[in-house]
């Protein structure tokens, strides 16, 4: 059995999803860690350690296990802020794997920052490096006016594509980003997109989701995501209060904290001042099992962001059977299908959003036949065919190792 070192030193898979820095990138750590021990993997993933009263190591499944490493003050911080602790995470990080007397055979980083952390390990250990970032700051520079992510990053995510053994990109247009704005070598860039938990997240009838609810609106739009200008939730707000009948409409935000969230606030507060504050309900961050009832409830998901790297929330409501209304941008194009099981918008802009509304809001039938043919849309994101895939690669990068990954011998010290 092989012993891999998982960074997500930002974002613990543990922590509340929809709040602060815990997204779809939280999920995917967490689910391939629990995917992978059936495989021949021991899985460990380090996050830093934000809460002083969290054990240091938490099992997460057989074979799978969250190790709190401290970095600065034991509390909740801005990214960047964590970038400042990094040689103090990795030098307990290796203190940890010294006094633990563990060897690594391959270190999987998630984002940037783990990424430049993961680097670290690759030269002091002399292990492979695998790195996947989720997003790109040169594209979300791209993607919405204003944008501006510092240099520290981009300078991180091209040193990090420079040494990295593998890339892992969940689409094409991920590829091509990581070529045009890094100059990464195609050659060790490997698509495999994200899963999806289809046992969770599938139809269980809208009718029954709204009694356990207690919804009774007749129509219900939803929005899932963190409280990020990039998701662009000011583009629905404003969509929906161009929309010419609201009569019985509630628009449900799952996402944020509803105390001290500042985007939050602001959202609430653009709500109020556009004259819907009535028919918009902000749910806060809900746990991932919460979820499903959320989807199946809801006559349509709307996804507006600027930039999406992949899109777990398109994902997860088309596994529910639920339609989509999505920007026509990164990963989304390939997950929605235009016409088929829900409408891409290719104007990032409210009108064309609220004309879409207006279309799937008053035709039955047409979401009728677009949630016929959504769960088996993404199939294929069935975290087996995933978790398959990353096994192979894994494999791929240990081939050097003796009684490593399939060989039959366990190589765990």
């Amino acid at each position: 059995m092989c012993r891999i070192a998982t960074l997500a030193l930002h974002s613990s898979p543990l922590a509340r999803l929809g709040e602060r820095e815990a997204g779809g990138m939280s999920v995917y750590v967490g689910q391939l860690a629990m995917e992978l021990p059936g495989r021949g993997f021991q899985i460990d993933i380090f996050t830093r350690r934000t809460d002083p009263h969290t054990p240091t190591i938490v099992p997460l499944g057989d074979g799978a296990r969250v190790i709190h490493v401290p970095g600065g003050p034991a509390e909740p911080m801005d990214k960047l802020q964590v970038y400042c602790y990094l040689p103090e995470i990795t030098r307990n990080l290796f203190r940890f794997a010294q006094e633990q007397d563990l060897r690594y055979r391959l270190v999987h980083s998630h984002y940037w920052l783990s990424g430049l952390a993961g680097h670290r390990l690759q030269t002091q250990w002399g292990i492979p490096h695998v790195a996947m970032f989720h997003t790109l700051g040169e594209v979300k520079n791209h993607a919405r006016l204003g944008e501006r992510e510092p240099a520290l990053r981009i300078e991180g995510e091209g040193k990090v594509v420079a040494t990295a053994d593998r890339l892992v990109a969940p689409n094409y247009h991920e590829r091509s980003q990581l070529v045009r704005f890094y100059g990464a070598s195609p050659a060790k860039i490997e698509i495999i997109p994200c899963g999806v938990d289809l046992d969770l997240f599938r139809p269980v009838g809208k009718d029954f989701a709204r009694r356990r609810l207690g919804l009774n609106s007749r129509r219900i739009v939803l929005f899932v995501g963190r409280m990020d200008p990039l998701k662009g939730l000011d583009i629905l707000l404003q969509a929906v209060a161009r929309l010419e009948d609201r009569e019985g409409l509630k628009v449900l935000v799952v996402g944020g904290s509803l105390e001290g969230d500042e985007g939050l606030s602001k959202y609430r507060a653009m709500a109020y001042e556009m004259g819907i504050a009535n028919q918009v309900a902000f749910l806060g961050s809900l746990d991932q099992e919460e979820l499903p009832l959320y989807y199946n409830a809801a006559d349509l998901c709307v996804v507006p962001s600027y930039y999406e790297s992949f899109s777990l929330v398109a994902v997860e409501a088309l596994a529910c059977g639920t339609p989509i209304i999505a920007s026509r941008v990164g990963g989304l194009t390939g997950i929605v299908r235009d016409g088929e099981t829900g409408f891409l918008v290719p104007w990032r802009c409210p009108d064309p959003f609220t004309e879409r509304l207006e279309t799937l809001l008053g035709n039955d039938m047409l979401r009728e036949h677009f949630s016929r043919a959504a769960r088996k849309s993404v199939e294929k994101y069935a975290w087996p065919n995933i978790a398959t895939r990353v096994q192979a690669m894994y494999e791929d990068l240990s081939q050097g190792w003796p009684d490593c990954c399939g060989a039959g011998a366990a190589c765990l010290s």
